[in-house]
């Protein structure tokens, strides 16, 4: 498929979808190709390449697609991402997902494609490819490299929280969105004189809640690292409100945030291809119970609660300036190493400076918040100390 190229470079997205995803798209296609490459952009994630017929006349224009400076100029300032999404893990396909044609050799309840996306990649002439995701897409890339193919990753998540970087694609478009969608609420939360309890994206790490509460868009912030006790919680939250003059609080809790005791709470038994039950419904039980606890605090009479899981709505949209340019600039680091020939690295943001980590960090550490440098267990809210010589985003793990 090369038609005389220096080579093939193969692109995709994987995971929940984030404004940046496009830009850094198209950083890639237009670096490559003006260097001499073709760039295939794969479908669905590695749905896309597992889903791929070797055959010559096959029609895959819904697996991948070849890209062009027209295609990726035309997606490039707008969110989500123009090649789609899944969360496909080709290491574990469950049976009634495998490619029809793949069916009677791959019959068991969970199956490794590994082989057949190997096949299908020196079908292609794919000679790098470049996964843009989170930990979980960018872990198959490590199985990849693992099995000898040349891979550089570019991080992408809302959450952060991809080890190795201290900033991931999506992340201050998310925190940008959450701090305009609270301060929209609060004049609803002070008309009714109501807590105001919203739920944010974070599984394992607490990153979303913490920096919009640091930039002062939250009273207080749960996060998974840290177990909370609801009555503390509800005792803090009564007097925020009572020492705010529109009698309101505002609380920011995570998804994977855990009660004293208690485990994540989830929407149902299913799980994804990466083993990670749905959660969902942590913001309705602890609404209802501050509810329950607040006459405790506030002289027998209890506190009405408005109740919001923000969910979509801080992914949604274009990215804003930070993801516009934090995505051109990972997608020619991503250049640069194939330009040099190096392969089986993640391209990074380190203290402020662009760089490139081990790719097999994705897979031997994780990057959470650290509870004691930057968290206030007893006020269930961020530390404001120690700013100097941190990066622009303050809470990074250090590996």
């Amino acid at each position: 498929m090369s038609n005389g190229k220096k080579g093939v470079i193969g692109i995709l997205t994987g995971g929940g979808d984030v404004p940046g995803l496009n830009p850094a798209i198209r950083a890639v296609t237009i670096r490559a190709l003006r260097e001499g490459y073709q760039v295939i952009g794969f479908r669905r994630g590695w749905g896309g390449l597992v889903d791929v017929i070797r055959e010559k006349d096959a029609d895959n224009s819904n697996n991948f697609q070849v890209l062009t400076e027209e295609i990726v100029n035309r997606a490039g300032r707008t969110g989500g991402t123009f090649l789609h999404s899944s969360r496909t893990n080709p290491a574990k396909v469950k049976k009634e997902s495998v490619p029809e044609h793949l069916r009677e050799q791959y019959n068991q309840e969970k199956n490794d494609l590994t082989p057949e996306v190997l096949k299908n990649l020196d079908f292609l002439g794919v000679d790098y490819m470049i996964p843009i995701g989170g930990d979980d897409t960018l872990s198959y890339g490590v199985r990849l490299y693992q099995e000898g193919f040349k891979v550089v990753a570019i991080p992408k998540t809302m959450d952060n929280d991809v080890p190795g970087t201290d900033y991931c694609i999506g992340f201050s478009t998310c925190v940008t969105r959450t701090i305009s969608l609270v301060n929209n609420l609060r004049t609803i939360a002070g008309s009714h004189e109501r807590f105001l309890v919203l739920e944010v994206f974070g599984r394992y790490a607490g990153f979303t809640a913490m920096l919009p509460t640091m930039a002062g868009a939250a009273n207080r912030c749960v996060i998974p690292e840290f177990k909370f006790n609801i009555e503390h919680l509800t005792e803090l939250m009564v007097k925020d409100r009572n020492a705010n003059p529109s009698r309101y609080s505002v609380l920011l809790i995570s998804e994977g945030a855990m009660y004293e005791g208690g485990e994540m709470v989830f929407k149902d038994r299913s799980t994804d291809a990466y083993g990670h039950a749905k959660l969902g419904g942590i913001g309705d039980l602890v609404s209802e119970q501050i509810k329950e606890h607040s006459a405790k605090f506030n002289k027998g009479k209890s506190i009405d609660v408005i109740n919001q899981k923000l969910g979509y709505m801080v992914r949604g949209g274009d990215p804003d300036a930070i993801d516009s340019i934090v995505p051109m600039a990972f997608g020619n680091l991503a250049l640069d190493l194939v330009l040099g020939g190096i392969h089986g690295r993640l391209v990074v943001l380190k203290n402020g400076r662009y760089d490139n980590m081990p790719l097999d960090i994705l897979t031997s550490t994780k990057k959470l918040v650290d509870v004691n440098r930057f968290y206030e267990t007893e006020r269930y809210r961020p530390k404001y100390e120690n700013f100097e010589m941190k990066p622009l985003f303050i809470m990074t793990s250090e590996v």
